[in-house]
């Protein structure tokens, strides 16, 4: 089943002259993790937004569960669990508070309610902090008391911007294997936004690419890396104040003072590899095609 049907979408916000976002059409299906990838500014949050009904668009139709949303504010408050990156909305409600008030307002009976608040506290292994405002908490505290709000009385689908961000790598396993199991045990449709490419890669079934507010690849990453299945990634590390010479034809993707990444076709492997002076390596690694590479190719296309 088709859980969201979205058609022909824009929006300019007022003040800009470029779109946030262009010509969007996209089909999310019940019980997918769908992916959404994009730099800052690609015009994803705005995407998430006019998904969960927080924004009104210029042009264009969504429709949920067959349903429009601009027809249904009531479909989509009560079936989507929302995850914005920010959100002032809980400051003066302590975690515990926040928790069993967004599941009471969900359809849980107090009693239901009070359970739920406590199984999140454990499931997100955030029990200690149940008496904490929720302003006095720490970055990556908020992300994961947002994450339990968005979950909280089991809506069937959840829109997620950038799950893990402020996270240490230990609690972004738990997010991942936490979304994981719902998609798998609850059937949870999880729409997601994120940086994390290789992360991503991992979980997601679906992704699409985001570049300047146009959605320019939709598809399951085997899919999409099949179509460019003869590129490989080259990574670089060197002195920063040596940096190698390339061929002319091929452009380097800065990732960090001494440590570039090239994409190759599988003809250019050789002639590059012997272009470079060894002597400003300090080490190169060869790899097939990820995610990250995935949306490089489309990201950097001219």
């Amino acid at each position: 089943m088709i859980v969201y049907e979205i058609e022909n979408l824009c929006k300019t916000y007022q003040g800009q002259t470029q779109p946030a976002n262009k010509n969007i059409s996209l089909q999310i299906y019940q019980g997918e993790i769908f992916g959404i990838l994009g730099d800052n500014g690609a015009g994803k949050s705005t995407l998430v937004r006019q998904m969960a009904n927080l924004l009104k668009s210029d042009f264009g139709n969504i429709t949920f569960f067959q349903q429009n949303i601009t027809e249904a504010r009531d479909l989509v408050q009560m079936n989507v669990g929302y995850m914005p990156q920010e959100s002032g909305a809980l400051n003066n409600l302590t975690v515990s508070e926040a928790l069993y008030f967004t599941a009471h307002l969900r359809g849980m009976s107090r009693q239901d309610a009070r359970k739920e608040c406590e199984a999140l506290l454990d499931t997100w292994q955030i029990g200690y902090l149940r008496h904490q405002p929720s302003s006095r908490l720490s970055g990556g505290q908020r992300r994961l008391l947002r994450l339990a709000v968005a979950i909280a009385g089991s809506p069937p689908v959840l829109i997620l911007d950038e799950p893990t961000n402020d996270l240490d790598p230990q609690r972004r396993k738990l997010v991942w294997d936490i979304l994981r199991r719902l998609n798998t045990e609850k059937g949870t449709t999880i729409i997601l936004i994120t940086h994390d490419a290789i992360e991503a890669e991992k979980a997601i079934q679906r992704v699409g690419i985001m570049v300047s507010g146009e959605l320019v690849a939709v598809g399951r990453p085997s899919e999409l890396k099949a179509k460019i299945d003869r590129i490989l990634r080259l990574e670089l590390f060197f002195s920063p104040e040596n940096p190698p010479t390339l061929p002319s034809d091929l452009n380097y993707h800065f990732l960090e003072p001494g440590h570039w990444q090239v994409l190759l076709q599988w003809q250019q492997v050789t002639s590059t590899l012997n272009h470079l002076n060894l002597e400003q390596i300090d080490d190169f690694r060869l790899y097939s095609a990820t995610l990250e590479d995935l949306y490089l190719h489309y990201a950097t296309k001219p």
